[in-house]
C-alpha cells in the first residue's frame, strides 16, 4: 500500500545516533599508532634543532655554502693545461747558426703581452735564419727576434701575424722548494705537451759550454722536459708563469731527461737585454 503525504516539504527521517568509539575497535588503534610516530617524529626534530643552535635544519640545507673564488683554490694540472694552453706557441726555425747546431730546431715560447709579444729562450732562435710559430688554434705566422739577453738565455719576439684570439699569460708569483709546477711545451715535436712535479731548489748555478759565463738564480724543478720545451713557460698552481724553461741536466750528456730540469725565474727573465725591442713589463 502506498503512504500519500500532504504538499509541504517532508520531515526529516531522524539522524540515527553515532556509536560512540570504543577503544578496542581497530580503527581507533589505527589513529592512536599515527598520532604516537607522530609525535615522536616531533621530539627527534626538536632535538635535533636544539644541538644544531635553533636552526631549521631545512634552512640550514637550502642556504649556499661558502666556497671560495677560483684565484683563491689551487688549480689542477687539468686546470693549468687548459688555462695556459692559448697562451703557448711552437717554434720552429730553419738555419743553423756559428756554433753548428742543427738546421732545423724546435721549442716553445709563451705570449707574454697583450700585443703579441713571445717569451724564450734565447738558443731556441739563435742563428735561425727563419723562425715559424703555431699558435694552439692552429695559426701560423713567421716572427722576428726583438730582444735578446744572452746572460740570462732569454729572447723575445714580434711575430707578423696574432691569432684570431690573443690570450697573453699570467706573468708572476714567487715560488719555494716543494711548490706544485707544470711545464707545457713541444718535447720532440710532441706538440703542447704536459708535465707536472715540484720545485726541487731555487738559487741553482748552472754551467755553459764554450766558456759562456754561468747562469744563476735559476729554479731547479722535477716536472718532466725534454729538448723542444726549452723557452716554454713553468706554471704554478696559481696559472702564474713563474719561470722560463731554458735546460735540464744529465751527466752521460745525452739530452734527455733524469730529472732535474732549469727555469729562469719570470722576474729575471723581463728584466730587459739588447735588441731592437723592448722586454714585456712584469
Amino acid at each position: 500500500m502506498t503512504v500519500l503525504r500532504p504538499d509541504g516539504p517532508a520531515e526529516p527521517e531522524p539522524v540515527p545516533a553515532e556509536p560512540k568509539p570504543r577503544w578496542n575497535t581497530a580503527e581507533l588503534r589505527r589513529r592512536v599508532l599515527i598520532g604516537a610516530i607522530v609525535t615522536w617524529a616531533v621530539a627527534i626534530t626538536a632535538i635535533v634543532v636544539v644541538r644544531g643552535g635553533g636552526d631549521d635544519p631545512a634552512s640550514i640545507a637550502a642556504r649556499p655554502s661558502v666556497s671560495p673564488s677560483a684565484s683563491e683554490t689551487p688549480f689542477t694540472v687539468a686546470e693549468v693545461y687548459q688555462a695556459l694552453t692559448p697562451s703557448v706557441v711552437l717554434i720552429e726555425t730553419t738555419g743553423h747558426d756559428s756554433r753548428a747546431r742543427l738546421e732545423a730546431g724546435t721549442g716553445t715560447g709563451v705570449i707574454a703581452n697583450a700585443d703579441g709579444t713571445v717569451l724564450t729562450a734565447l738558443h731556441v732562435i739563435d742563428g735561425a735564419e727563419e723562425i715559424r710559430l703555431t699558435y694552439a688554434d692552429g695559426t701560423k705566422a713567421t716572427a722576428r727576434m726583438a730582444s735578446e739577453d744572452p746572460s740570462r738565455d732569454i729572447a723575445t719576439l714580434t711575430p707578423d701575424k696574432l691569432p684570431e684570439t690573443l690570450v697573453p699569460a699570467v706573468l708572476g708569483g714567487g715560488t719555494q722548494v716543494g711548490d706544485d709546477v707544470v711545464a707545457i711545451g713541444n718535447p720532440l715535436g710532441l706538440t703542447f705537451s704536459t708535465s707536472s712535479g715540484v720545485v726541487s731548489g731555487l738559487e741553482r748555478r748552472m754551467n755553459r759550454d764554450g766558456g759562456e759565463a754561468a747562469i744563476e738564480g735559476l729554479i731547479q724543478f722535477d716536472a718532466a722536459v725534454n729538448p723542444g720545451n726549452s723557452g716554454g713557460p713553468l706554471i704554478n698552481d696559481r696559472g702564474q708563469v713563474v719561470g722560463i724553461v731554458i735546460a735540464l741536466a744529465n751527466p752521460s750528456g745525452a739530452g734527455t731527461f733524469i730529472g732535474i730540469g732549469f727555469a729562469v725565474p719570470i722576474g729575471a727573465a723581463l728584466g730587459g737585454g739588447e735588441g731592437e725591442g723592448q722586454a714585456p713589463p712584469l
